[in-house]
């Protein structure tokens, strides 16, 4: 029975090492549907922005000014990652552009908006 027990917690070990966590930005954010959205599964840069237009990062608030420090933070960390901004479809556009240039000046070598896989609309 103790052969069986290690067996299983050796399993169990093997899993919770191999498992990728999925990376949250720390806020609920109701994403725009598009009809090209598709999938990454590449490490990111997670940056997100709710319904008042406050920006998130790492599960903190941060300003709009503090964008490009974050990010070149975060790519010093992690070179080869990419940035997601995730907005709020009730964001402002003038603030999810501010971040994304933030981004660009930061370094980052792609910079996407998240989107939900569906209509167009």
């Amino acid at each position: 029975m103790a052969p069986l027990i290690d067996m299983v917690f050796i399993l169990l070990i093997f899993f919770l090492v191999t498992t990728s966590f999925v990376k949250e930005t720390g806020i609920e954010v109701s994403r725009p549907n598009a009809a090209t959205a598709s999938a990454d599964s590449k490490t990111s840069i997670l940056i997100a922005i709710d319904r008042e237009n406050r920006i998130f990062m790492d599960h903190k608030e941060i300003d709009v000014r503090a964008v490009r420090a974050n990010v070149e933070r975060a790519l010093a960390e992690n070179p080869s990652g990419t940035v997601i901004v995730v907005a709020d479809r009730n964001s402002s556009t003038g603030v999810a552009v501010k971040v994304m240039d933030g981004c660009r000046m930061a370094g980052a070598k792609s910079v996407s908006l998240a989107a939900t896989v569906g209509e167009g609309r």
